[in-house]
Parts: structure tokens; C-alpha cells; sequence
């Protein structure tokens, strides 16, 4: 109770849930609410400025209107609280006709916020002492208390749906991205096995490549080799782990940067001036290329692509753009994006998606290359 309590007061809310849930429409939005709040930041300023013993705090009244609006952009739970505490000063100043009906119209949006994007235990609490506020500071109606839990508990069950949905999309946003870390240590395994493959090799052929080696030098060799093969054993039973029910394991090698041109659809363009990587990072490379050009077809279908790949210093650069196409065709898991950051991240790099002016769409992503 006094954890939810701190969290409604104190604690800190950085989340901006309007942002999340308005998506393009966010900024028509924000003008919305803006010009909005300074309607009725003029309306009370007018309405206390027309008082008998109306004096400058006029400005107090447009503030404490206007600001918690502002504030709503970022956090419901922050214009809330602002809201809240100047309730106290605009009771006050505005002694007159027509507060309460103004203090109506300021305040019951902000509830209905952060009815709509909140938990029960912070709607519960804000309705509370919402309900305390105004039998406190009001002194000539208050009728509109009592439509404070009314407001919050419709809106609440209307906006149950909205965030038991928005639950179940972050889930399967998590289950997507341990499946493709998954995906992507099994690939991995194949990587690392090749280059442990190769030290096993270098260290059983050494007493026959490097003459004059004595048994001290022949026996570290032999010691090293083993370790390289225990390493291999381990690798194997650690992807029999990430395999999942019924996966058979893959025969093929993982391909590279050098089949990347493979990728390419009749008509699209393809430049990679670049083929000494080391293998993991081909591999990504190969992979966000695919997977941009499978949305490419699949979203814009009659889209023309440009796929480059060159090296910008100690970086590997992959830029895939695609021009406007037909309408989408759908289908996919709809994580795809999930799946190119997850395997830029593996290497410390960055993945940029927008879409381009002419209604295309861009992949680009920054791999450092590191020593190979």
C-alpha cells in the first residue's frame, strides 16, 4: 500500500505512454491537448481577473492550467500531480461563480489519463484523493466529487482491454527475442566451432610443420588441442539445449558476406565491395540483409532495392533501401525488426529502420568489425 502510494505521489514515471499509444497521430495530439489547456488557462485567468478583489495573481490561475497539460505529453502521473496541488491555490483564488464547473473541466481529462494507462492499485489511489481534494478546498459545489470514481472505474475497464493487449504484445516481443538469441547461438556455434576446428588441426599437425620442437613444446600442443576438442563437445551439448522439440540440426554451412549478391531480386541493385569479414560478422550481415529484403517483398511487393555493403573504416556498413510498392501482402511473425537488433547488438553495433521520403523504407546497420 505505501509502495503504491510513493509510486502515485513521488516516484518517478518516465514512461511516455501517450507517445506509445497515439503513434503517428501523437503529434496532432499534442497540439490538441495544448490548445486545449490554454483555452481554459485564459478562460480562468479572465474569470478571476473579472472578480471584485482580482489582483495579479491572475497569473498563478494560467499556469496551474496550462502546465499540467504540458506535463501530460510526458507523464499523465506527473500532470496529475501538478494538477492536484494547484488545485488547492485555483479553489482559492477563483472564489466565485463558476469554479467548480471550471475545476470540472481542467481536472477530469487528467483523471481520465491516467485511468486509461495506469495500474489498479495508481487509479485507486489517484480517485482517493481526487475525492478528498474537493469536499477540502471547494466551497461552493462539490456535486462532481462523486462522479470522480465513476469516471476512473469506466474508463479503467474500458482501458483494461487496451493494456491487457499491450501485455500480451511485450510478451511475445520478449519470447521472440530469447528465440532469435536462440537462433542466433545456434548459428554462432557453427562459427566458433569452424575457427576451434582449425586450432585443433594446427595443434596436432605443429610437431610436423615446426621442426625442432622439444616434448615440453610438442606436450603443450597436444594439451591445447584437447582443450580445443572439450570446447567443441561442450558447444554441442550447450546447442542441443537451444535446440527446441523436434528441431533437427542444420547440415548446411552458415553463408557469408559473399552470398549476399545470391539475395538480390531481378531488378534490384547490389554493391559489396567488401568480402575479408570476420565470419560472424558476415553472417549478420547476411542475415539483415535477407530478412530487408524478405519485408521489401512481402510489405512493398513491385518495390525496387539497393543493397550496399562496404567497409567505413573499423566498421562493416549494410544499407538496404526500397522504394514504395504495392499494398502489403502481410503474413510474417512481425518480429523481424526484433530479430536484426538483437544480432546487431551481439556485436556492439547499431541498427537504423525509417521509412524514406518517396514511401520506401530504410535497414541500415553499423557492425564493428574488431579483429578478425
Amino acid at each position: 500500500m505505501f509502495r503504491t502510494l510513493y509510486r502515485t505521489v513521488l516516484g518517478p514515471d518516465r514512461t511516455r505512454v501517450l507517445a506509445k499509444v497515439l503513434g503517428r497521430l501523437r503529434l496532432p495530439a499534442h497540439a490538441a491537448l495544448i490548445i486545449y489547456a490554454f483555452v481554459w488557462a485564459v478562460v480562468g485567468s479572465v474569470a478571476y481577473v473579472r472578480q471584485d478583489d482580482s489582483d495579479g495573481w491572475w497569473v498563478v490561475v494560467f499556469v496551474l492550467t496550462f502546465v499540467p497539460y504540458v506535463l501530460l505529453i510526458w507523464s499523465p502521473l506527473y500532470a496529475w500531480r501538478l494538477a492536484a496541488a494547484g488545485y488547492f491555490f485555483v479553489a482559492f483564488l477563483m472564489d466565485g461563480a463558476g469554479a467548480a464547473s471550471f475545476q470540472y473541466w481542467t481536472s477530469v481529462p487528467l483523471l481520465v489519463a491516467v485511468a486509461a494507462f495506469y495500474s489498479r492499485g495508481i487509479v485507486v489511489t489517484v480517485t482517493l484523493i481526487s475525492m478528498l481534494l474537493v469536499p477540502i478546498v471547494e466551497r461552493y459545489s462539490a456535486e462532481w466529487a462523486f462522479a470522480v470514481p465513476l469516471i476512473t472505474a469506466t474508463v479503467y475497464l474500458f482501458g483494461a482491454r487496451g493494456r491487457a493487449e499491450q501485455e500480451l504484445e511485450e510478451e511475445r516481443s520478449s519470447k521472440a527475442a530469447l528465440e532469435e538469441r536462440a537462433r542466433i547461438a545456434r548459428e554462432m556455434h557453427d562459427v566458433v566451432a569452424h575457427h576451434m576446428s582449425m586450432v585443433v588441426v594446427r595443434c596436432e599437425t605443429a610437431p610436423y610443420r615446426l621442426k625442432g620442437l622439444n616434448e615440453e613444446a610438442e606436450r603443450e600442443f597436444a594439451e591445447l588441442g584437447q582443450a580445443a576438442r572439450e570446447a567443441i563437445t561442450d558447444m554441442q551439448r550447450l546447442l542441443g539445449v537451444l535446440r527446441t522439440n523436434g528441431q533437427e540440426p542444420e547440415r548446411e554451412p552458415q553463408p557469408g558476406i559473399s552470398r549476399i549478391p545470391e539475395l538480390v531480386r531481378p531488378g534490384d541493385e547490389a554493391e559489396v565491395d567488401v568480402d575479408d569479414v570476420p565470419e560472424a560478422v558476415g553472417l549478420t550481415a547476411y542475415r539483415i540483409v535477407q530478412e530487408a529484403l524478405t519485408n521489401a517483398t512481402r510489405h512493398a511487393p513491385g518495390s525496387k532495392a539497393s543493397v550496399h555493403v562496404h567497409r567505413d573504416d573499423d566498421q562493416l556498413d549494410v544499407l538496404v533501401i526500397n522504394t514504395a510498392g504495392g499494398p502489403s501482402r502481410g503474413g510474417g511473425s512481425g518480429q523481424g525488426l526484433v530479430g536484426m537488433r538483437e544480432r546487431v547488438a551481439v556485436h556492439g553495433g547499431t541498427l537504423t529502420v525509417k521509412s524514406t521520403e518517396d514511401g520506401g523504407f530504410l535497414v541500415r546497420a553499423r557492425i564493428p568489425l574488431g579483429d578478425k
